[in-house]
């Protein structure tokens, strides 16, 4: 820790900068855990990186000498300045001063896979908490040409992310991340890696982006509906939250429903598959 720990308090003092609590900023300051990222993220000479909130560059330096490219996509204007002094000598550096959530990623990545060196793309980032999961599900919805995405977390934002739908952890966000990935837990990290501290333990996930969904539904859009509303009321049960948001037309109809499926008419939206939610789906809004 003490190389990197060193490093960002001369950074830190030199442009005299202070963590930004409002864009969620705590440094890391753990070599372990760096190459712990890069490592799982498993970069080659024929990725490009998209490294989302480089902050003062601690992973970036690890992401270049791995990458054939990395983009910086970073929101915070203090920190381009360092930036570009770090790494503005490296042919295969680029910096984006932008929100990634206004950023059209698919343009970019279009782009830039006209260099025929470049054949598979990664996201690596110590992912700004207090957005965590808008930016997930950007990355995730959109549909994007990647491969991976290895992010450091919350703790609790991570569990949900990479929960199989039905674990006690699930939340709607884990139907959505298992639709669009193969999701695992990296490593857990202390908050005693970064500087300043926060008040939670993260985690480093790895979402391996599916080249086939693992359910077949003619609307996802109508699926993700479905969760989403089972999820607003997720202390009553199943039934009762589809009734009450109108996927089902009424109580008996949704009864209908769960039995032809084999449900429990008392089950929870958590206690569910992302299979069985697909089968809601083709019954409650059948093809037409």
């Amino acid at each position: 820790m003490d190389n990197i720990l060193e490093e960002t308090k001369f950074i830190m003092n030199k442009y005299h900068i202070r963590a930004n609590k409002s864009l969620g900023q705590n440094f890391l300051i753990s070599e372990d855990i760096v190459n712990t990222i890069v490592d799982s993220s498993e970069i080659t000479k024929e990725d490009l990186v998209i490294e989302i909130g480089p902050g003062l560059g601690t992973l970036t330096k690890y992401l270049l000498e791995k990458a054939s490219k990395v983009i910086c996509i970073e929101l915070d204007r203090k920190m381009i300045k360092i930036l570009l002094d770090r790494f503005s000598g490296y042919n295969n550096f680029d910096l984006l001063n932008q929100d990634i959530l206004q950023v059209n990623l698919k343009e970019l990545i279009k782009y830039e896979k006209n260099d025929d060196s470049i054949k598979h793309v990664k996201v690596v980032a110590n992912l700004p908490y207090y957005i965590t999961t808008p930016i997930i599900m950007k990355l995730l919805e959109e549909e994007i040409e990647l491969e991976s995405i290895t992010v450091m977390v919350q703790k609790e934002v991570a569990n949900r992310l990479i929960a199989i739908p039905g674990d006690k952890e699930t939340g709607a966000i884990s139907y959505s991340v298992y639709y669009y990935a193969e999701a695992e837990s990296i490593i857990e990290v202390p908050n005693s890696s970064f500087l300043p501290k926060p008040d939670v333990t993260s985690k480093v996930i790895k979402l391996k982006i599916r080249k086939e969904p693992p359910v077949n539904v003619e609307k996802k859009e109508i699926l993700f509906r479905i969760i989403k509303c089972a999820f607003m009321q997720r202390r009553k049960t199943l039934l009762n939250a589809l009734v009450n948001a109108k996927v089902f037309e009424n109580k008996e109809k949704g009864e209908e429903i769960l039995r032809k499926l084999n449900l429990n008419l008392t089950i929870r939206p958590e206690n569910l598959s992302l299979q069985d939610y697909a089968n809601i789906t083709k019954l409650a809004f059948p093809s037409k």
